[in-house]
C-alpha cells in the first residue's frame, strides 16, 4: 500500500527539520556567537520553503530548497578558518619534544626580559609565539631571520629607528624566524576603538589561528596576551611569563578573558 500524501509531507517536515539542525550543530561547535545568527537564517529558509511549498508556489520552494541545501557549503566558506583549527587540532599530535628544558626556559627568560625592557621604555612590540598551526600563509612580507630568542635583539629589532620595527616578530620554539611580518586585522566592530593597529593585527591573528601574541603599547608601556580573540590589557608579569612558557611548548593556552582600560 502507497504511503499517503499527508505521511510524505510529514516526513519532508523531519528531513528537513533533520538537515537544518545538524548545520546548526555543526556551527554551534566551530563558532556559537556566529550560529544564533545562522540559525534564524535557516529558520526563515525552513519556514518560508514550507509555506510557498504548501500554497502551491513551486518555483519559489525550490530556491528555498536549494538554498536550505546548500548551506553546508556556505557553512564550510564562512568557517573555513575554524574548521582548518578543529581539524588541526583533532589530528595534531605533539611533535617530540626537540629541545631541552632548559633551553625553553632560557627562551622564556630573554622574552620575559625583552618585554620589560620594551615597556619600560614604552617602545611598541608585537611578538607572536607559533604553537601548533602554521601561520606563514597569512603573512605579509616579513624578513626571514634565524636567531636565538634574546632581549638584546628583541629591544634591537623594536627600536624606532629600525626598518622592521612596525611589523611583528615571530618566534617558533626557541627561535626568531621573522621579523616586520604584517598580521590580518581584526574585523570585529566591538573592538574597542582606543586599541591601534598592534592590538588589531594581534586579535586578527589570533582569530584564526591557535597563537599566543604579546604586545606592548607605545603609548602606555602596559603589555596585553591576546590568544583566541580575546585580549587582557594590562596583563600581569607571572601570568605573561606562565602562558609565554606554555605557547613556547606548544602546548594548549587556556581561553583568555577579554579585558580593557
Amino acid at each position: 500500500m502507497a504511503p499517503s500524501s499527508d505521511s510524505l509531507t510529514l516526513i519532508n517536515f523531519f528531513d528537513k527539520l533533520f538537515v537544518a539542525g545538524l548545520i546548526c550543530c555543526c556551527a554551534i561547535m566551530l563558532r556559537k556567537e556566529a550560529a544564533l545568527r545562522l540559525l534564524a537564517v535557516l529558520s526563515v529558509l525552513f519556514i518560508g520553503e514550507s509555506v510557498a511549498e504548501s500554497i502551491g508556489l513551486a518555483s519559489t520552494a525550490a530556491f528555498l530548497k536549494n538554498l536550505l541545501y546548500s548551506s553546508p557549503v556556505i557553512l564550510a566558506v564562512i568557517f573555513q578558518s575554524d574548521i582548518k583549527r578543529a581539524l588541526f587540532s583533532f589530528w595534531k599530535r605533539h611533535k617530540p619534544d626537540d629541545g631541552t628544558n632548559s633551553d625553553l626556559s632560557a627562551t622564556v627568560d630573554e622574552l620575559s626580559k625583552g618585554l620589560h625592557e620594551l615597556a619600560e621604555r614604552r617602545i611598541g612590540a608585537l611578538i607572536v609565539i607559533i604553537r601548533q598551526m602554521s601561520i606563514d600563509h597569512m603573512i605579509q612580507v616579513g624578513t626571514e631571520i634565524d636567531a636565538k630568542v634574546t632581549s638584546e635583539l628583541l629591544n634591537s629589532i623594536f627600536l624606532p629607528y629600525s626598518p622592521i620595527h612596525d611589523g611583528a616578530v615571530i618566534i617558533q620554539r626557541d627561535k626568531i624566524t621573522r621579523a616586520g611580518c604584517f598580521l590580518p586585522l581584526t574585523q570585529n566592530p566591538d573592538i574597542a576603538k582606543s586599541f591601534g593597529t598592534r592590538h588589531r593585527a594581534a586579535l586578527g591573528i589570533s582569530e584564526q589561528t591557535d597563537v599566543l601574541v604579546l604586545v606592548v603599547s607605545e603609548e602606555t608601556g602596559k603589555i596585553s596576551i591576546v590568544h583566541d580573540g580575546k585580549i587582557t590589557y594590562d596583563a600581569d608579569p607571572a601570568e605573561i611569563r606562565r602562558l609565554s612558557r606554555k605557547a613556547v611548548e606548544g602546548k594548549r593556552v587556556p581561553r583568555a578573558q577579554a579585558t580593557a582600560d
